[in-house]
């Protein structure tokens, strides 16, 4: 059961696929975020999904907004997947210690060693306004993110 709407979201440091350090605090006061937790790179849904936003960007990456994708991968893996890709939005790592953010947002699988689809819409003020979680083989409509974001 992942963390509810009306939840504060908990707060994250991870690598993206730069090596650059991202919290999700940084942008409190500044951007709603699209956190999206998927369970692999180079998977067929997982790049099916990625890819879908890259070509949507211009909706989870704006003045207002900033998309975070989530994966259990190393930053090193996460690099070669986000350039094979053409993914420019940052790609973070979960790795290690391993699934500590997707434990935090209750989505992390334990028997599979991954976080599942989760997908949370956090407000400026850091609060949850909106979240869908997938089974691991059921991609994500994002049209539902674009219609939540909305929202706010």
């Amino acid at each position: 059961m992942a963390i509810e709407v009306g939840t504060k979201a908990p707060d994250f440091e991870l690598k993206d696929q730069h090596g650059q350090t991202v919290r999700l605090s940084d942008f409190r006061g500044e951007k709603n975020v699209v956190l999206l937790f998927y369970p692999f790179a180079f998977t067929g849904v997982c790049t099916g999904e990625l890819c879908a936003l890259r070509e949507e960007l211009p909706k989870f990456v704006n003045d207002d907004t900033q998309l975070l994708a989530v994966s259990n991968d190393s930053p090193f893996a996460l690099r070669v997947f986000a350039e094979q890709e053409g993914l420019e939005y940052p790609l973070l790592s979960d790795f290690w210690p391993h699934g500590e953010a997707s434990r935090a947002y209750e989505v992390f699988d334990e028997a599979k060693g991954c976080a599942v689809r989760g997908t949370f819409i956090i407000d400026k003020e850091g609060v949850v306004r909106w979240t869908v979680v997938n089974g691991l083989p059921d991609a994500r409509d994002l049209n539902e993110y674009v219609k939540a974001l909305d929202t706010l």
